[in-house]
């Protein structure tokens, strides 16, 4: 676990180097490298941070019952953002979650209100190619700090 550990944090390093000489260099780079470092950690410890998960609500007795894995949340609305999320459900269905979509507007009738919409999907490409995964729910969001 700490040959683990030691690459997750060289791994956040270098995102963070490369998002600030970016920023002073005037490039979107940053957002690009910390979306494909996200990438990489949930791809490198998505089981670790599933099991993590599963082990923190078994001990809290909210155990879930279903199949789950940690996937990317892509979030599009006002913005592009990235985090991860666990999903759960029938394994089969499970399976072909490739990301979260999660979609963003404000509230018309109440001004301040927020709304969020957490909709497991089959691609990552979020912008073009929304299909929900039906019978797949979020049990778990995981926010990453860069």
């Amino acid at each position: 676990m700490k040959k683990a550990k030691r690459i997750l944090i060289i791994s956040l390093a270098a995102i963070m180097m490369f998002g600030v000489i970016s920023a002073s260099i005037g490039l979107n780079l940053g957002s690009l490298l910390k979306i494909g470092g996200v990438s990489f950690i949930i791809d490198k410890f998505g089981d670790d941070m599933n099991d993590a998960i599963n082990k923190l609500t078994l001990n809290k007795g909210v155990k879930v019952e279903d199949s789950t894995k940690v996937v990317p949340i892509i979030s599009i609305g006002k913005g592009t953002y990235i985090g991860a999320a666990q999903v759960s459900g029938p394994a089969h269905l499970v399976e072909s979650v490739k990301a979260v979509a999660q979609l963003e507007t404000n509230f018309p009738v109440v001004s301040g209100i927020r709304l969020k919409a957490l909709v497991p999907v089959k691609s990552k490409d979020v912008t073009t190619d929304i299909k929900r995964v039906s019978g797949v729910g979020v049990s778990a969001i995981i926010d990453i700090r860069l």
